[in-house]
């Protein structure tokens, strides 16, 4: 064994030249104000506080005095025989080095010293879309990174091979901070490998210092602190516990499993719905207080509503005479917010008359940890067939880690998708088949991690071949209790820019559809109405009628079983309430009972108070489309205009969707088009459109049937 001494520094200097105390207690207190909830949250003790100033202001980096690196060879005696078969299957197996730090000042190291406290510099940060390209474009980072992760490195350019690679040990390596501050872009999770003598400190379950990464802002640059947690004699050894402030022994294991192969195959990767305290523990946490019944409240029909919204669509759309803006809140007939509402008791006791375009735990179908969990009554622990399956990595971790070794030793599919609980627009979301890559995740944003469909139907483009789509539907529901769901027939799709194929995994253009928020990349548009011949042309054995049918009896199930239970376990029935989702979902290829190839929906968020810019744009909001009827302003229309045995039973309805510009139809071309609304709670599908004509006058009434009610597991 050979000990090697960190880089020297010069000692730090024990006060700041020319600084009165009086300065450096000014200087102190300001760093205290600035940094002090930061540092508090990481558990950096205050005596350390003054010092770590003075290293910052001047950059003090003094590890190499009191440090040094061990290279050591370990062979383990006490290895199971899975553990062993899992490191043969590393890249670079054998005699591994390994690294670790020790104390080698002579007189040691006190906790109690206020400059026991040292800054460790970051060797690469980078956010995880990005990293490849780095590698493959950074002068001298490919190299530096190889030989930090032990990884052979031949010749000046980066090859394919070391590139992947680094990306798959660079989890060893990696840590996590986020902005608290910024946009939803700039708040997205950084991960960052500390350097050479960062990273060469060892795990242990007991360690003896703390680590936590640090903004200083005004310099504006990001540092790990490392500091004590007892007295260190010379010759012991720095380490830090790689799953720090989990207790659970079992999700401990999971945590450190990239570094401590573990065989879990034993244990069971079912996962039942989570029991009712776990959704009152939601309900708490949200700070959402349930409604008290009320009595609708029944409006006259030539009632002019006053809406208050601060959705800027809606603000710019709503041209319909039975509506009218308010910028009192209080005055408002209807509250269209943006933001989540929470106080519906107080809501339901003062005003219960006005209505909202929320539910009340309707976070149950828009928070993706929820969907899950509630698909489970459809489809049992492994979920329904309209869902992909999904694991929580916050309460699912190892049954999760079960699955994949399961599915590992089965020789099937392991791609998964990372995605964050409640982030929409493609945002933290990743493809790999790398199982430390998800278990690391976990320790960013809290996330699911879902089955990445590996068979999904294509749509060809000329321009590129056979790519990704998926499809969003607006779904309107208007009553919980009882329920009643619409979805409207014009959807919208996304094309992915490049042709489909399971690899290049971070490629976004490739596995990802969200194209039209960011001005560099190119968005594919095909309205839908030219989208289903096309459709059909390239896949003549499945008429559109008959995917859609699916398609709209998976959001009945989805949503018979989100209104099945009371509230907090299900959506809350208050009869003030409408609300407008946006379903995206994706077909993938499936073998039905019989064996054929059948197209299976896939369901793959439900999004609250959806962007509707798109909806606009193409339902008559430019100067071509005026005096044509909206698509959309329909809704509005009927929701106007109710049928007055309706409006007797049940308060009269609030517009969920925005209107269109321009000047308005007709009534009986408004009537025409409200049918443009399916009603998904009829109890008669019609198989066949001329059928469905004769029963209804206009073909784009066809329903989703519901039948018996679900048997909930």
């Amino acid at each position: 064994m050979e000990a090697e001494r960190g880089p020297e520094r010069p000692p730090a200097e024990r006060s700041s030249p020319g600084q009165t105390p009086e300065e450096g207690a000014e200087a102190l207190a300001e760093f205290a104000a600035l940094h002090g909830p930061a540092l508090r949250a990481s558990g950096v003790p205050e005596r350390y506080w003054g010092r770590l100033l003075h290293k910052l202001e001047h950059e003090v980096f003094d590890a190499g005095e009191v440090f040094g690196i061990m290279q050591v060879e370990e062979v383990e005696e006490e290895e199971d025989e899975a553990a062993r078969e899992v490191r043969r299957k590393q890249p670079n197996p054998g005699s591994e080095l390994c690294y670790k730090v020790i104390v080698t000042r002579e007189s040691g190291l006190q906790a109690a010293n206020p400059n026991s406290i040292f800054l460790i510099d970051h060797a690469w940060t980078c956010r995880v879309e990005h990293a490849r390209q780095q590698l493959q474009q950074v002068p001298g980072l490919l190299h530096r990174m190889a030989n930090l992760m032990g990884i052979e490195f031949h010749g000046e350019l980066p090859s394919a091979e070391a590139v992947a690679l680094v990306l798959e040990e660079m989890w060893k390596f990696n840590q996590t901070y986020q902005l608290a501050h910024g946009t939803a872009e700039e708040k997205m999770p950084v991960w960052y490998i500390m350097d050479e003598f960062g990273s060469r400190i060892q795990h242990a379950d007991v360690p003896s210092f703390a680590t936590a990464p640090f903004f200083y802002m005004p310099q504006q640059v990001a540092y790990t602190l490392l500091w004590p947690l007892r007295d260190l004699d010379t010759g012991e050894e720095v380490t830090r516990d790689f799953a720090y402030g989990e207790t659970d022994p079992l999700i401990r294991k999971c945590m450190l499993l990239p570094w401590a192969p573990t065989d879990m195959l034993d244990l069971s990767s079912c996962t039942p719905e989570p029991p009712a305290e776990h959704y009152q523990a939601i309900l708490e946490e949200n700070k959402e207080k349930l409604p008290l019944d009320i009595n609708p409240v029944v409006h006259p029909h030539d009632h002019i509503f006053k809406v208050y919204t601060d959705v800027q669509q809606v603000a710019s759309s709503l041209t319909h005479p039975r509506f009218t803006l308010t910028q009192s809140e209080a005055d408002a007939d209807i509250l269209f917010n943006f933001s989540h509402f929470k106080d519906y008791r107080k809501l339901s006791q003062e005003r219960p008359g006005v209505l909202l375009n929320q539910f009340p735990c309707e976070n149950l179908l828009t928070v993706k940890d929820c969907l899950a969990s509630i698909a489970r009554r459809a489809g049992g622990p492994e979920g329904p067939a309209w869902l992909p399956r999904t694991f929580n990595l916050r309460t699912e971790l190892p049954q999760f880690v079960s699955y994949f070794q399961q599915r590992e030793r089965w020789g099937e599919d392991n791609h998964w998708i990372c995605k964050p609980w409640n982030l929409a627009r493609s945002l933290d979301t990743h493809v790999t088949k790398s199982l430390h890559s998800i278990i690391r995740h976990r320790e960013s944003t809290p996330k699911v991690v879902s089955k990445y469909i590996e068979s999904p139907v294509l749509f060809l483009r000329e321009d590129v071949g056979k790519v990704k789509f998926d499809i969003r539907y607006i779904v309107l529901l208007r009553s919980v209790k009882p329920l009643r769901l619409f979805v409207y027939d014009v959807f919208w799709l996304r094309f992915s820019n490049r042709a489909f194929a399971l690899n290049d995994l971070d490629d976004y253009e490739k596995h990802f559809t969200v194209m039209n928020y960011d001005p560099d990349v190119v968005l594919k548009q095909v309205h839908c109405e030219e989208f289903i011949p096309e459709f059909e042309k390239q896949y003549p054995e499945f008429p559109w009628t008959d995917v859609q049918a699916e398609i709209f009896r998976a959001f009945m199930e989805l949503f018979q079983v989100a209104c099945a239970k009371p509230p907090p376990l299900g959506l809350c029935d208050y009869p003030s309430s409408r609300a407008m989702y946006a379903v995206d979902l994706m077909l993938k290829w499936d073998n039905g009972p019989d064996g054929k190839r059948v197209m299976q929906p896939q369901i793959l968020e439900v999004n609250f108070n959806p962007d509707c810019e798109r909806a606009c744009r193409a339902s008559g909001v430019s100067q071509e489309a005026r005096g044509n009827p909206s698509r959309i302003q329909p809704c509005v229309e009927k929701a106007a205009q109710a049928d007055p045995a309706e409006t007797s039973s049940s308060a009269a309805p609030a517009p969920p969707l925005p209107c269109g510009r321009g000047s308005h139809p007709s009534k009986k071309a408004m009537v025409k088009e409200v049918k443009n609304f399916i009603q998904l709670t009829k109890f008669h599908v019609p198989r066949t459109c001329s059928e469905h004509a004769e029963s209804t006058g206009h073909c784009s009434w066809v329903g989703a049937q519901v039948g018996p009610p679900l048997k909930l597991c």
